[in-house]
This record gives structure tokens, C-alpha cells and sequence, in this order.
């Protein structure tokens, strides 16, 4: 810690730095406030007010004031209080808007300015129109229109003629609105009064609309509209939506009008309307400035000499007090570390007490949590394997071609869904990477037809185009992960139908290198649909993100999608690359290696053409499951290839069966009414230690097996399950039976 000395001279100095810098900080204000002119912070503020960034407008226009004030210029004072007066006339305070206005005319009256009068005439028609003051509005409006003659203020009359039309068009004389526009237009355009002529268009619009020319109305707005965007006039555009949804509900067009109607509100609310009160506020506490509370307006220059030494009186008095003060603190100073020293440990020791507890209710909930998992799991794979099974079986009976067709899409989903849930319940364990890859032979080119033959029905259902695009230098067999390769390529290709209508979606893949053995590919896939915008592009692969809720309501799905291709394919040693337009369609790329595939002896189906199907017939199984639907599909599978089996309902009548008839295998569910699957194995294997029992089940099964193994059964088969997967794991079993005996 520095020294009490130490700590004394640092204060000491950071003071007289500090009232310094105080000092100079005034003196350049001052200068910078002389530099400065009036007029340009008034065009600036006016320029703001133009374009609905009134903020802006009330930082520049308080400058203004205030210089004004302090100069005592009574001219330039008129000057800030008519461009105050727009202020709040666009702040919706017509009634100090009309005050300032008035305060205006009457000095430029005195002054005989009839120039500046001209434009306070102006502003004041607006704002008496807006009251509905009428006849007063008429009046100004006229008065103005004489001076800009007189005086050959040109840039003026143009916007006279905005006002008288505004005026009529206030009054339901569209027709007289018109004539006014009409002959004001050419003068606005002659000295490219842009805002003007925004402001002209959206209002001779809506005069053409009363009279039901609605025709030509839109093509007016449409004007007005491109001059808005052109000039970034932001009100000018919520206006145009505004009058859009006018016309577009003339013509019984609603859901347009109702866009159009949203757009303008949108638009509104973000730019104005939200901060509007706020603003008021603000513009009210700042601009609370009239000759009398302005100090220096009063001063002669005598008094401000007075004044500045005044303030450095003040400040010796302040820096003695100042060193007073800190000698007193700096006494205090240690007896005061001492005690925040003890605070600061006890706070610690408390802190770390809560952590304690919220790491030991974070750890019930993650227990909790796993729980849940588990229990679901096992509720969706079990109607799962009912949907597999029984399209295994509708393959085994004849189907046509074209049922065989969508029955291979049905199969092939059923897998994908299968994985789809395992991937969503176990979405923690695969950002830990805890997830394991499987090394198979597989076909890739007729793996990606699959994905594409079952997301077909839904391309054509939204009048989609499937293009692939595959290159015939790839090998026909790859060693790999074929099931994670179609889970990131329906997820992929399934987004781009989604948002994508009337369009075309192409996959294409294509060899980068090949050495050796291995061989990198590039997959791409590409819409033309909707498109992503740069800011959601940051966040669209995080968890249950979609591009806005608006996207989430009309297009559905939970916005896992994106997370688990991002997951997957950084599981795989590769990384999701995105290109997308809003409007445009979006494109998705990413690199996979793969080995070619050459031991043949490795091959899953060629293996599993090697079982002997005539050493099953006549086996006696029996089938322990309480799902009804799932004894039928199990016994039928079984039956086709010629097996007898028996059923047992429960966990119970398993053992009781298994103790007085002679079975050749045990398929055992583990969730059952009654004593579970491992309890019924564990009592079994009390009076029959031979027996294959195999762990027929939905459960979901985690890291460690050792269970189900020490508890007698000689292996699992997850549900749903592949045939061909069944089928060997019984021969397995089975030919080991007859070994051992």
C-alpha cells in the first residue's frame, strides 16, 4: 500500500488537476460556443427535425439558444425559436409551438425583418392548421405568401403553397389540396427542396385517395417513398407505408394494407413515438431558458470581472478545505483498512458458503435432469420401435415398387427421427463431445438419394426443386459415420425447404484431395429463399435460435436444427460455413474426411449375409415385454424366420416360465409393472446359469453397461433396432449356446 505521504501528494495533485482542468474546460467551451454560429447549429437542428432525429435536433438547437441568450441578440434569438417552434410542433406541444412562434413574429416585427417574417409565417400556418385554427392559418399563410413576393423570396413561395394545400386537405378540400400541390411542385423541385417534396407527394396522395383515385395515388406515394429512402427521411416513410395501406384496403387487398399498416407502426414506434415523451421531457428541462434565468444577460461587464474573481476567491477557499479534509481522511485512512480488511474476508467466507449451496443445487439439478431424460427417452423409443418394426414388416410382405419406395423413406426417417431424439436429449453430452462416432461402409451417394427421397414430399409440398449434384470420381464406398452424415444433411437441406418457397435447393458434393486412403469432400447446399441477415447470422447456430420470433411463428420448428449441424460437425473434426442475403437465399458449406473403404471383411451387410438363417428355425424364444403392440411386432419378426416364441407379460411370469419350460434364448425388457428386467434376469440366473438372455429394451443406455452384464445378460439391443442387427446378435448368441454345450 503507498504511504500516507504518498496518498496526501497523489489527492493534492489529482485537486489542483482537476480545478484546472475545470478552468480550461470553461474557457474552451466559451470559445468554441463564439467559434460556432448560430446558423449553423440552426441548420443543423432544422435538418434533424427533417429527418425524425429529434434528439439531434434538441442538442443543436439548446446550443443555439443558449449562445443567443448570452450574446443578447435578440435577431438570432427570433431565428432559434422558429426552428424551436418545428421542434415542437413535431414533439406534438402545438401549444409551445405556437408560444415560440408568436415570440418570433413579434420581433421580427419590431425589426421589420421581413425575410426571417416570412419564414415565422410559414411556420406558424403549419402550426395553426395542426389546432385547427383555420381561418388564422388562411391569414398567416397569405401574409406569408405577399412577403416572398415582395421580397422575391423564391425558395419560400414553393413552400407557401405546401402549406395552403396541407391547409385545404385539413378542411376536406381535396380538389383545392390538389391545385395548391399542383403549382408548388415546380417551384419545391426549381431549388431541390427534397423534403418539401416528399412532404408534397404523401399529401397529394392522400387527397387523390379521398377522391377515390386510387391509381394514382399509389403512384404518388410511390414518389414520395423514393425520395424518403433516397434522403433517409424516416418519417416521410412511415407515412408512405401508412397511405400504402390505405390504398391496398380501397381495393379489398387487406392482408397487404395490414402489412403495410404494421410496417408504418414499426417504423413509427421505433423512431419517434417510443421516445417522444422522453424527448419532451428533456426538450423542456433544457430549453427552460428565458432572459431572466440567464445570468450572464444581465451581467454588465463590470460584474462578470466581479464575477471571475469571485470564483477565484472560491477556489483558494476550496483547495484549503480541500487539504484540510484530506489530512483528516488520511488519519482515519488505516484505522479504516483495517476494518474493510475484516469485512472484505467475512464477505468472502459468505460468498463462498453461497457458492457451496448453488453448486450442490445445481448438482440436484442436473440429477434431476438426467431423471427426465432417461423417463422420455424410453416414452419415445417405445411408440419408435413400433413404427420401425412395422415397416420392417410391410417390406417383408411383396410391397409394389412404389409402396416399397415411400416404405424405404419411412425406414429411413424412422432412423433419422431415432437419432434425431437421442442428439435432443442428449444435446449437453454432444457439446461435451462426449458423443462417439461409428466407423461403417457405407454408400454416400445413395445415403444422400435417401435424404433426399424422404424430404421430397416436402420440397413438392412447397413447389421446391431438388437439385444434386454429385461427382462421379468419388468412390462408390467410404468408411464413416453414415447416420450423422444424413442427420447435418436433413437438418440442412429440411432448412432450406422450409424457408424457401417456389425455388430451388442444390446439394452438390465434390472432391478437395485424396491421399492415399483418405479423401476430403465439400458439401454445399443452397436456396434462394428468404435469407439470413448479417446480425442473425452471429447467433443462428446457438440453441433454439431462429432468425426473429416473426420467423419462429410462420415457419415453426424449435431452432435445435443449426445447433446440432454445428455440434456434429465439430464432433467430426469440421466447421459450418454460412453465406446469405436477406431476400436472396443462403448458402451452407462444410469439408468432411472419410476413408475409402477397401476391407470388405469389415462390411456390416456383408456380415450379416453370412448368417446361417436355417440354424434359427425351430429355436424357442421367449419374449418378455408388457407393450402389446411390441410383443406382436417382436413375435412376427421372429416368426418369419421360422423361430417359435413365447410371451410373458411381465417380469414375474418371465421367471416362472423360464423355471418350467425349456427356452433356447430370453429376450428381457428392462421397464416392466412389476419386478424390472434385471431383477427377473438376476432370479433366473439363480437355477439356470446357461441360457443367452439378451436386454431387449428402450432404455436409454449410458457410458458404463457393467450392469446389465453383472447381472447376468449376455447382451443389449437397444430399441428401435436395425433387423440386421437382431438377426446377428441372435446368431451370436445362440451359436455361442450351442458351442458351450
Amino acid at each position: 500500500m503507498p504511504t500516507p505521504i504518498k496518498q496526501f501528494i497523489a489527492i493534492f495533485l489529482l485537486v489542483c488537476c482537476f480545478f484546472t482542468y475545470s478552468q480550461s474546460e470553461e474557457e474552451t467551451v466559451k470559445s468554441n460556443q463564439t467559434n460556432d454560429s448560430i446558423e449553423n447549429y440552426l441548420i443543423k437542428a432544422s435538418q434533424s427535425i427533417d429527418r425524425a432525429k429529434l434528439e439531434q435536433a434538441l442538442y443543436n438547437a439548446t446550443i443555439a439558444k443558449e449562445i443567443a441568450l448570452q450574446n443578447q441578440d435578440v435577431s438570432y434569438r427570433a431565428k432559434t425559436n422558429m426552428v424551436l417552434a418545428k421542434l415542437y410542433r413535431e414533439l406534438g406541444d402545438l401549444k409551445k409551438a405556437e408560444e415560440l412562434v408568436l415570440d418570433a413574429i413579434e420581433i421580427q416585427s419590431k425589426e421589420d425583418n421581413e425575410s426571417m417574417l416570412a419564414h415565422s409565417y410559414i411556420i406558424y400556418g403549419s402550426i395553426a392548421t395542426k389546432l385547427k385554427k383555420y381561418k388564422t392559418a388562411q391569414e398567416v399563410l397569405k401574409d406569408a405568401l405577399i412577403l416572398t413576393k415582395k421580397k422575391d423570396l423564391k425558395g419560400f413561395e414553393g413552400t407557401v403553397k405546401l402549406n395552403l394545400g396541407l391547409l385545404a386537405l385539413a378542411q376536406n378540400q381535396p380538389k383545392l389540396a390538389i391545385k395548391h400541390f399542383n403549382s408548388g411542385l415546380p417551384i419545391i423541385n426549381s431549388h431541390d427542396q427534397s423534403y418539401h417534396k416528399a412532404k408534397l407527394y404523401t399529401n397529394k396522395a392522400k387527397a387523390q385517395l379521398s377522391l377515390d383515385k386510387t391509381d394514382q395515388a399509389k403512384s404518388t406515394n410511390d414518389l414520395a417513398m423514393q425520395i424518403g429512402k433516397e434522403m433517409g427521411y424516416a418519417e416521410i416513410r412511415s407515412e408512405c407505408y401508412r397511405i400504402y395501406s390505405k390504398i391496398y384496403e380501397h381495393k379489398q387487398d387487406y392482408p397487404t394494407a395490414l402489412d403495410n399498416l404494421k410496417i408504418h407502426q414499426r417504423i413509427k414506434d421505433s423512431l419517434f413515438n417510443i421516445n417522444k415523451e422522453i424527448i419532451a421531457q428533456e426538450a423542456g428541462a433544457k430549453l427552460n431558458l428565458d432572459e431572466n434565468n440567464v445570468l450572464i444577460e444581465e451581467l454588465t461587464e463590470e460584474n462578470i470581472q466581479q464575477l471571475r474573481s469571485l470564483k477565484l476567491g472560491r477556489l483558494t477557499t476550496i483547495l484549503s478545505i480541500a487539504l484540510i479534509t484530506i489530512l483528516s481522511l488520511l488519519t482515519l485512512s488505516l484505522y479504516k483498512n483495517n476494518n474493510l480488511r475484516a469485512r472484505a474476508n467475512e464477505l468472502l467466507q459468505n460468498k463462498n458458503t453461497e457458492l457451496i449451496l448453488a453448486k450442490e443445487s445445481a448438482e440436484r439439478a442436473s440429477e434431476a435432469k438426467v431423471q427426465f431424460l432417461s423417463t422420455i427417452t424410453h416414452e419415445l423409443r417405445t411408440p419408435l420401435y413400433a413404427v420401425t418394426g412395422l415397416t420392417h414388416l410391410l417390406l417383408e410382405e411383396s410391397p409394389t415398387p412404389n409402396q416399397k419406395e415411400h416404405l424405404n423413406s419411412l425406414k429411413f426417417s424412422g432412423e433419422y427421427l431415432l437419432s434425431l431424439i437421442n442428439n435432443i436429449l442428449d444435446l449437453n453430452k454432444l457439446e461435451a463431445n462426449k458423443v462417439e462416432l461409428e466407423s461403417t461402409s457405407f454408400n454416400l451417394k445413395k445415403r444422400i438419394n435417401d435424404v433426399l427421397i424422404a424430404l421430397g414430399k416436402s420440397a413438392k409440398d412447397r413447389n421446391n426443386k431438388l437439385r444434386y449434384d454429385f461427382d462421379d470420381s468419388i468412390p462408390a464406398k467410404l468408411k464413416g459415420d453414415p447416420l450423422k452424415v444424413s442427420q447435418i444433411l436433413i437438418n440442412l437441406i429440411g432448412n432450406s425447404i422450409k424457408f424457401t418457397q417456389n425455388g430451388v435447393i442444390s446439394i452438390r458434393v465434390k472432391p478437395i484431395s485424396r491421399i492415399e486412403n483418405k479423401i476430403v469432400l465439400n458439401f454445399e447446399i443452397e436456396d434462394n429463399g428468404v435469407g439470413i441477415s448479417e446480425k442473425k447470422q452471429q447467433t443462428i447456430f446457438e440453441n433454439f435460435t431462429q432468425g426473429s420470433v416473426q420467423i419462429n411463428r410462420k415457419f415453426g420448428g424449435t431452432g435445435l436444427g443449426l445447433s446440432i449441424v454445428k455440434n456434429l460437425l465439430s464432433l467430426m473434426g469440421s466447421e459450418i460455413k454460412l453465406e446469405s442475403k436477406l431476400g436472396k437465399g443462403s448458402r451452407f458449406l462444410f469439408d468432411l474426411k472419410f476413408e475409402i473403404y477397401e476391407d470388405k471383411s469389415t462390411d456390416y451387410l456383408e456380415e450379416s449375409k453370412k448368417i446361417d438363417y436355417n440354424t434359427l428355425v425351430d429355436k424357442h424364444i421367449l419374449i418378455v415385454e408388457d407393450n402389446k403392440i411390441n410383443q406382436l411386432i417382436t413375435r412376427k419378426i421372429l416368426e418369419k424366420s421360422k423361430i417359435k416364441c413365447d410371451v410373458a407379460d411381465n417380469g414375474d411370469i418371465a421367471v416362472n416360465k423360464a423355471r418350467e419350460s425349456s427356452f433356447d434364448l430370453i429376450l428381457m425388457d428392462i421397464h416392466m409393472p412389476g419386478i424390472s428386467g434385471i431383477e427377473a434376469t438376476k432370479q433366473i440366473r439363480e437355477f439356470d446359469k446357461e441360457i443367452p438372455i439378451i436386454a431387449l429394451t428402450a432404455v436409454t443406455l449410458d457410458d458404463n453397461l457393467d450392469e446389465f452384464y453383472d447381472n447376468g445378460f449376455n447382451d443389449i439391443i437397444p430399441k428401435p433396432y436395425k433387423t440386421e442387427e437382431f438377426f446377428t446378435k441372435l446368431h451370436k448368441a445362440l451359436a455361442k449356446k450351442q458351442t458351450t454345450s
